[in-house]
Formats: structure tokens, C-alpha cells, sequence
């Protein structure tokens, strides 16, 4: 999408009278990636809220630019890779997406017999089922082995060929995906 873009404008949060953060505004457009960082309760994860409408910012707003028309974050669900009910595939199509976070030929597995790092795995084949322009990545090689951390490195070089993507982390090697780096909490 040559016209997609994401703004940030002069966006705050708090919760109750403790300000998370504030005067946060970027321009971000297709083949972009923002890394996110600070501290544990830096307000990495509630900037990633904020983005895909799940909470409301305490000043500031977010736009969403695709095919000529504007999107609130609410409206913008369809663009963005994150979980939603109402999303079907056929089976050809979720097998292909297990093996591309090799866990082909564990479908019909239960998902409590999954390890931490393989639950991870199929959280991103959840985020990339309708192959969003915009995905946002919270911690995202947290619980993954060496071979999972690969595999994340190669879905965001893939995603930064058709979209946007936000990396909220706290892991200093994930900086360099960035081609802007936002640090949260001083």
C-alpha cells in the first residue's frame, strides 16, 4: 500500500493521576518500522493499545491512512495484525500459516500441550491470518528460542516490504529494526 500511513498526534496516556506518557506524535508510512522502548511500566504496552483501539488516549489521537480514506483505530481493525473472532480461513490456508511458524503438523494438537514458545508462534500466525499492512509486535521474541527469535526476524523483514509495524520492547537487540526508535519513560 503506497498510501498507507499511520500518525501519532501529540498522544498522552494516564492511569488515574500517574501520567504513562505524553506529547508522543510520529509519522509513520509503508515499509516503516517503530521500535518502542523503555522499562517494564513504560507504557510500551498501552502505546500498542492505543494503536489498535483497544483504549482510548488521554489527549492526542491516532489516524489510520489506506485507499484514499481516514480510519480511527476502532474502524482501522481490518488493517492492523492483532486477534479477532470473526476471522476465517480455509483449512489449506491455516496449515500453511502453522508451517510458516513451524508448527505444521500440530493443528489438531491442544493448545495446552503447547510450550510457551510454540503458543508464541501460533499468536503470530493468529496476527498474520488476513495479512495486515499494519502489525504491531508487543515483546516480540519473549518466550522464543533462537530458532522462534529467527523466525520473528524474517516475518518483520517480510512485513516491512507491505506495511507498517510497531515493535513495543525492552530487548536492546530488537533496536535495530527500528528506523525510528521511540523511548518511553525518560
Amino acid at each position: 500500500m503506497h498510501d498507507l500511513r499511520l500518525d501519532l498526534i501529540d498522544l498522552a496516556a494516564n492511569y488515574g493521576p500517574r501520567r504513562v506518557f505524553a506529547g508522543v506524535s510520529l509519522e509513520l508510512r509503508g515499509g516503516d518500522t517503530l521500535v518502542v522502548a523503555g522499562h517494564n511500566g513504560s507504557g510500551k504496552s498501552t502505546l500498542l493499545r492505543l494503536l489498535c483501539g483497544l483504549q482510548r488516549p488521554t489527549a492526542g489521537r491516532v489516524v489510520y491512512h489506506a485507499g484514499g480514506a481516514r480510519y480511527a483505530p476502532d474502524a482501522a481493525r481490518p488493517l492492523v495484525g492483532w486477534v479477532a473472532p470473526d476471522l476465517r480461513r480455509t483449512t489449506a490456508e491455516l496449515e500453511a500459516l502453522l508451517e510458516a511458524v513451524e508448527l505444521g503438523g500440530r493443528g489438531d494438537d491442544l493448545l495446552a500441550a503447547y510450550s510457551s514458545g510454540m503458543a508464541q508462534r501460533l499468536r503470530y500466525a493468529y496476527a498474520l491470518l488476513h495479512a495486515p499492512p499494519v502489525l504491531l509486535l508487543d515483546e516480540p521474541t519473549a518466550t522464543l528460542d533462537e530458532r522462534g527469535a529467527a523466525l520473528v526476524e524474517r516475518i518483520v523483514a517480510r512485513q516491512r516490504e507491505r506495511g507498517i509495524i510497531v515493535v513495543a520492547t525492552n530487548d536492546p537487540r530488537e533496536l535495530r529494526w527500528g528506523d525510528h526508535v521511540l523511548r518511553l519513560g525518560g
